[in-house]
């Protein structure tokens, strides 16, 4: 019998229904106008595209212009690709438009979807962005898209890191930009580091496109972007804590595994001031309870939880003789990515490489917070529902899922439960067998680098040749994924999380005609391609024939989005397919949320070695577990942004006021506020209002005048004329001071007097956030005890953070202005005197590269290279312009032969 809920959906049917119905009439009218656009020349389609344009940038709305512009689009599309647009993906495309999550199946062209949306908001003029999570699809992608963009008549831009400015600010320029998560967080950090507009590279944040949107809002959101620069030097901190490590006991510390947390216990404290003061680490006398221990405790437990919650190969890996850390949820390697508070120097330490140098924070956003600066948000990926409401809660995202092309066909079996590791393993050997004697190929799904590596050791003991790819073989990513769908074919891979490129049955063609054609440039492009479409023919109904792509997964993650990204890939496109999960009591989803009472289930129901338990209620009891995790990560997402929040609003307020400073030609004014704001606090503190005269500290504020304003002004005759009050005394400041700095201006230069001041503001600005930053790092690191005191550390984080703002701005002041106060413009003789000292600096340098080319010339000569032939230059091998010439002359390859080359 029906549920009221399910007797409702019948009915009524379900707001995702509702919401794919609403857009049908939309494309019914996008369909209507395809004979009529098709008739277009392609001059005509960009000649539609200037019309819709203006239209646009007078004011006409853009939902108006979609059916026109989708419809335009999907020919440009159809004739530059060979695409044309499924109904499904023309939905997908209206529903980013409307600044929603579309989640669409894997294989259902989310490329392709992108680019309507992407071109219906560029036509606005303040460019679209387009997000991916690598940077190999970014431009791979913008490779891909840019022919159906310029079929348009529209510019597509790449954005890559390690990029030229001037080219960086031309793609940033472009109608449709296509960058990683990461570049456009750091270049609007980098943005607001810059000393004037003309530097900075991105425009506006109108419209964004996230592909991959739950692994970029959500597995990315715990993590901000940082830019910083070093701090002192403590490693030899780091490697005397590492040594005490492994001394430790088991009673000595706790392990929360769930809360990704170690701590020391009472007996681990007290052997550990033990150690540290043997090792003269903690001076005679002090305990590690004293406050001045603070720091040499904060380490000892980052060096606790380097050595028992980061485990090499599963969190991180060494390469070439660096930490790189492994990102838990997509398996990749994140080169350049550190881990902050001493954390990574420990890791580092317990390794044995070179410890790097620990960072002050310079600037810092969150992914949140950054995707929250544009006017309209839109996303796709293939597996969002399972987080709607943090989507909804944080970005104001719906999610809609789009219907697929054709029906899924693939079929996901109940999971599979064993008693031990080992009889997973073994069962999952021997499913592997099963699959690949059929040639149904296989993807194996691990949740760590050191599984799939071990899980490889056992097929190769078992003789059955595949492909390995984890964050180790991240550069032969795409080639391995194409070879995936292959008869027979077996490819082990570290959680599948938006790899980008398709499991197509039969393997991937353009990937075959590519690597046919880099192997025998000479050869017919078409008999190539001919021959290879026939043979993939071939291979995709003995596929299709064994049953599909088989995705075989080895544990559960702890998001049952990444379990749902592995299944995705078998079914695309209507293909059949197949998914299992092999799981064991001793996974760590099973073993850290409770397999205890599993485990008595399976005793007493007397299970043999090697038998599975397989009941969709193992499956609900499993997904309640997960949806436990999600729901703690969520909080623990949440809590890191209201506290970010509270950052995020003085970060807008810094920021704008940088922006203001540097458009502004006339910033005399600013400076001129806050010149007066400090005269007045220094009056009022120095003369308080309601203080009789003989009460007056007028030494004080001497003192102070001559200290900020570089100023020495006769406070105490001032003070001792008969009917002065403070307002006179403040007044006679002010205009002291506003004759001094005309004096100035008049001695600089109205111009370059301008040009100082904004130089001297932006510098200051930018020294005391970063302070600031700092600073409430430190308040935000303990104010989690208040909690202890029964008060709110949120609450008490605000308070406290606004009041170290305010202090901050008057510290801003009175810096500006001392430093103002203290400029003045070089006499005659000080300018001769610098001129003399550069002219000198010339000369020295000149003296220097002629005493160079001496040498170069006059070098001793010795014998010639081996082989060496003056008259054949591939005899000379390849030496470098500064290298010693192979002829033996003594002089440098540049300055002999190395001029004839």
């Amino acid at each position: 019998m029906l549920g009221l809920g399910n007797l409702a959906k019948k009915v009524f049917g379900t707001p995702n229904d509702r919401k794919v119905k609403s857009v049908r009439p939309l494309v019914a009218k996008i369909n209507a106008m395809e004979t009529e656009v098709q008739a277009r020349s392609d001059e005509e389609l960009i000649a539609k595209t200037r019309e819709l344009q203006d239209r646009a940038r007078s004011g006409e709305d853009l939902d108006a212009l979609l059916p026109e512009a989708f419809a335009n689009c999907r020919e440009a599309a159809r004739r530059a690709l060979g695409l044309r647009a499924f109904d499904t993906q023309l939905m997908g495309g209206i529903f980013l438009h409307q600044g929603n999550i579309a989640e669409m199946k894997t294989g259902e062209g989310k490329t392709l979807v992108a680019t309507f949306p992407a071109y219906l908001n560029a036509l606005a003029g303040k460019g679209v962005h387009v997000v991916t999570v690598n940077d190999y699809l970014a431009k791979r992608d913008a490779e891909w898209m840019s022919k159906v963009f310029s079929a348009l008549g529209m510019t597509t831009g790449v954005v890559y890191p390690f990029q030229p400015d001037e080219e960086k600010r031309q793609a940033y320029q472009a109608d449709v930009t296509y960058a990683t998560n990461n570049e456009l967080g750091f270049d609007y950090l980098r943005d607001n580091m810059k000393g004037s507009v003309e530097q900075m590279v991105q425009r506006y944040h109108f419209y964004a496109i996230v592909d991959e949107v739950d692994s970029i809002l959500i597995d990315e959101a715990r993590t901000p972007l940082i830019i910083s620069g070093p701090s002192q030097d403590r490693s030899e901190l780091y490697v005397t804590l590492n040594q005490f490590m492994p001394q430790l006991a088991d009673e000595d510390y706790k392990l929360d595994e769930k809360a990704r947390n170690a701590t020391f216990t009472e007996e681990g404290n007290e052997k550990m001031e033990q150690l540290l003061s043997q090792a003269g680490v903690l001076p005679e006398g002090q305990t590690l309870y004293d406050p001045e221990s603070t720091t040499i405790v904060h380490h000892a437990n980052q060096a606790l939880r380097a050595h028992k919650l980061f485990h090499r190969d599963q969190n991180y890996m060494v390469q070439n003789g660096e930490v790189v850390l492994i990102d838990e949820f997509t398996g990749r390697a994140m080169k350049g990515r550190r881990l902050s508070d001493g954390l990574h120097q420990a890791i580092e330490a317990k390794e044995g490489v070179t410890i790097q140098p620990e960072n002050v924070t310079l600037a810092s956003v969150t992914f949140q917070n950054y995707f929250r600066l544009y006017d309209k948000l839109g996303g796709m990926t293939g597996t969002a529902a399972t987080e709607a409401e943090e989507f909804a809660d944080i970005y104001k995202l719906g999610v809609v899922e789009v219907p697929t092309n054709k029906p899924i066909a693939r079929v996901d079996e109940h999971d599979r439960v064993y008693r031990t590791g080992d009889e997973k393993y073994a069962a999952v050997i021997e499913a592997i067998q099963e699959a690949h004697a059929k040639g149904q190929p296989t993807l194996v799904g691990t949740t760590s680098v050191e599984k799939s590596e071990m899980l490889s050791q056992m097929l190769t003991q078992a003789g059955i040749a595949h492909n390995v790819l984890n964050a180790r073989q991240h550069e032969q990513e795409a080639h391995i994924v194409a070879e995936a769908g292959k008869p027979g074919a077996v490819t082990i891979a570290t959680n599948m999380a938006g790899r980008g490129t398709d499991i197509q049955l039969g393997g991937n063609v353009e990937m075959k005609v590519m690597q046919a054609l880099a192997a025998d440039p000479e050869a017919n492009p078409d008999e190539l391609r001919a021959k290879i479409e026939a043979e993939h023919a071939t291979d995709k109904e003995k596929v299709l024939g064994a049953g599909g792509l088989f995705v075989l997964a080895t544990e559960r993650h702890e998001s049952r989005r990444i379990d749902n990204q592995l299944r995705g890939r078998s079914g695309r496109q209507g293909d059949p397919g197949r998914s299992l999960f092999f799981l064991s009591l001793e996974d760590d989803l099973m073993r850290i949320f409770g397999s205890e009472r599993l485990d008595s289930v399976l005793s007493r129901l007397g299970m043999k070695e090697g038998e599975a338990i397989v009941h969709p209620w193992v499956n609900k009891s499993l997904e309640r577990a997960q949806a436990k995790v999600e729901g703690r990560n969520f909080d623990i997402r949440k809590q890191l942004l209201k506290f970010d929040d509270v950052m995020n609003d003085q970060r807008k307020a810094i920021f704008s006021q940088r922006r203001e400073i540097m458009d502004s030609e006339e910033v005399g004014e600013v400076a001129a506020d806050m010149r007066h704001q400090v005269i007045e606090d220094l009056v009022d503190e120095h003369m308080p209002a309601r203080a009789y005269a003989e009460q007056w500290d007028n030494a004080g504020l001497h003192k102070a005048a001559v200290d900020r304003l570089n100023m020495n002004l006769p406070i105490d005759e001032w003070a001792a004329e008969e009917g002065v009050d403070q307002e006179t005394i403040r007044e006679r400041i002010t205009e002291a001071t506003d004759t001094y700095m005309a004096e100035k201006e008049a001695g600089f230069g109205g111009d370059t007097m301008r040009q100082i001041e904004k130089q001297i503001l932006l510098q200051a600005i930018d020294q005391k956030w970063r302070d600031h930053l700092l600073t409430l790092e430190h308040l935000r690191s303990v104010v989690g005890f208040r909690g202890y005191a029964q008060r709110d550390p949120l609450s008490e984080y605000k308070t406290e953070a606004f009041q170290l703002f305010e202090s901050m701005l008057d510290g801003l002041r009175a810096d500006v202005t001392q430093q103002l106060g203290r400029i003045r413009p070089l006499t005659d003789e000080e300018r001769d005197q610098m001129m003399r000292q550069y002219q000198e600096q010339q000369a020295q340098q000149q003296e220097q590269m002629h005493a160079e080319h001496e040498e170069a010339e006059g070098g001793e000569a010795s014998a010639h290279a081996p082989g060496f032939d003056e008259n054949d230059p591939a005899s000379w091998g390849n030496p470098s312009r500064n290298d010693p010439c192979p002829c033996g002359s003594g002089k440098k390859f540049k300055h002999c032969h190395g001029q004839l080359v």
